[in-house]
């Protein structure tokens, strides 16, 4: 790991960890760019718009079912459901929604759903602590940069040694941001920050069986960030190197720690923003997929092409993002089911081959069973790429052979919804009803969107809060 570099945020302080709370006790709203506030209240109604999609899911009553058993029901809200649970569950539950269909919004260096664990914990610490609409705002403004800028930092190592970053960096972003909220200072954010250190993990084994142990990552991680910066608001004491530390998380959580730039987390932190760096999800798959649909869609639309053309598909990628979304080839072929067809290159190019679009509707069991798709996998492969521009951008190429003789080829340089190829807001607004209205009617959606994009003028979380519940 190169050496640890505490930036222009630091002055005199020795750590990481002492530049991340002197950011937290510098914060002002007031000194955050509109753009960036715009920027975010669009991220947390993503957010919200998936979880609400997630309810029709069969994880999300199972999820609810298990927590509602061990801990009861509590004051807090639950997304898209009637029903409330305690501080914790209710972060468990409510992120594990904004995860569950992979729709979540990505920072693209960091790999990481910023969202998924920043929101839960801005709802139920805001909540907890009685702040107020701004207050929540900076919260989850503190919570998404920690994360983004944390997992940055790793250059792609956490992957590499089989850890999933959202669940990981996700903790600490939450530690911070909920420590925010409980107004800690000094000791206490350090506190906070070395006790998640010990809570923090996610593994990738979901990938070898499309198991849904994926989709709450980033929900434990915003409950132990709670958790630890709770603990420290009373005293609790935490290790004081965290992050680069001889078992800290750049040497116990990688397998080359010098892959670390640890600099990343400091630089220009508090006037540079991750946010804007924060790519929204034009399709519910992993992000290394997406390059692939629209490249796919491309070839299609283009050619007139049905899958009674096509002889082979093959996606050109990143060698680093092959084994997230290519191998182990054979199941990659034949998803069993929806988590295993979302991390499948394979599937994605052959169901928006076939469908003409890649939707939620794409991973419902008819779409996973349709014998048509199925036939496209047996016909899709992969190559690594060279060209790839990975992982500034999640770029891919498509390269078709078709029965007729034809050889056809469509590059996306930069993955669409990212900071250099942008949504509109439009879009991300007609996502979030799109997504809502699978669970509540339009006129509660439009309360939810109106309670978000007012979010800094509310004296209370209170009403975004009952918005949320399913009337």
């Amino acid at each position: 790991m190169n050496d640890a570099t505490t930036g222009s945020m630091s002055g005199t302080k020795s750590t990481l960890s002492e530049a991340l709370a002197d950011f937290v006790e510098a914060f002002d709203l007031d000194q955050v760019p509109g753009d960036v506030l715009d920027r975010a209240k669009l991220n947390i109604l993503d957010a919200l718009g998936i979880g609400f999609a997630s309810v029709g899911f069969d994880f999300a009553e199972r999820l609810a079912s298990a927590l509602t058993e061990i801990g009861g029901t509590g004051d807090y809200p639950i997304i898209g459901m009637d029903l409330r649970l305690s501080q914790r569950d209710s972060t468990h539950l409510n992120g594990t929604l904004i995860h569950g269909l992979d729709y979540d919004d990505t920072h693209s260096g960091a790999v990481v759903h910023t969202s998924a664990s920043a929101v839960p914990t801005m709802l139920a610490a805001g909540l907890a602590t009685g702040a107020d609409g701004r207050r929540a705002l900076g919260a989850f403004l503190i919570a998404s940069e920690a994360a983004s800028r944390i997992g940055a930092a790793a250059n792609g190592g956490f992957h590499q040694r089989g850890f999933h970053p959202t669940g990981v960096v996700g903790a600490f972003g939450s530690a911070i941001g909920a420590g925010y909220l409980y107004g800690l200072k000094g000791d206490q954010l350090l506190d906070a920050q070395g006790i998640v250190l010990s809570q923090a993990s996610a593994s990738l084994e979901f990938l070898d069986d499309g198991a849904w142990t994926k989709r709450n990552h980033p929900a434990w991680a915003s409950a132990c960030g709670q958790t630890a910066a709770m603990m420290a608001k009373h005293g609790y004491f935490g290790p004081r190197k965290p992050y680069e530390g001889r078992y800290g998380l750049f040497n116990l959580y990688m397998r080359d720690p010098a892959m670390a730039d640890p600099s990343v987390i400091t630089e220009g932190l508090g006037r540079e923003w991750s946010m804007m760096g924060i790519a929204f999800k034009p399709y519910p798959a992993c992000h290394f997929n997406h390059a692939f649909a629209d490249a796919t869609l491309a070839l299609k639309n283009e050619h007139k092409l049905t899958p009674a053309d096509i002889k082979s598909m093959t996606a050109r990628i990143h060698e680093d993002q092959s084994n997230v979304v290519c191998e182990p080839e054979v199941n990659k072929m034949r998803p069993q089911n929806a988590y295993d067809a979302q991390f499948s290159v394979h599937y994605i190019m052959s169901a928006s081959m076939s469908r003409g679009q890649f939707t939620l509707d794409e991973l419902e069991d008819d779409a996973l069973q349709d014998q048509t798709i199925l036939d496209l996998c047996s016909k899709s492969g992969y190559e690594i790429d060279p060209e790839s521009a990975y992982p500034t951008y999640y770029s891919g190429e498509v390269v078709i052979e078709t029965n007729d003789g034809r050889r056809l080829a469509h590059r996306e340089a930069i993955n669409r919804g990212s900071a250099d190829n942008p949504v509109s807001p439009a879009d991300i607004e007609a996502k979030f009803f799109a997504n809502a209205t699978r669970t509540v009617e339009r006129a509660q959606a439009e309360r939810v969107m109106d309670a978000v994009m007012s979010l800094e003028s509310h004296g209370s979380l209170d009403v975004l809060a009952d918005t949320l519940v399913k009337s």
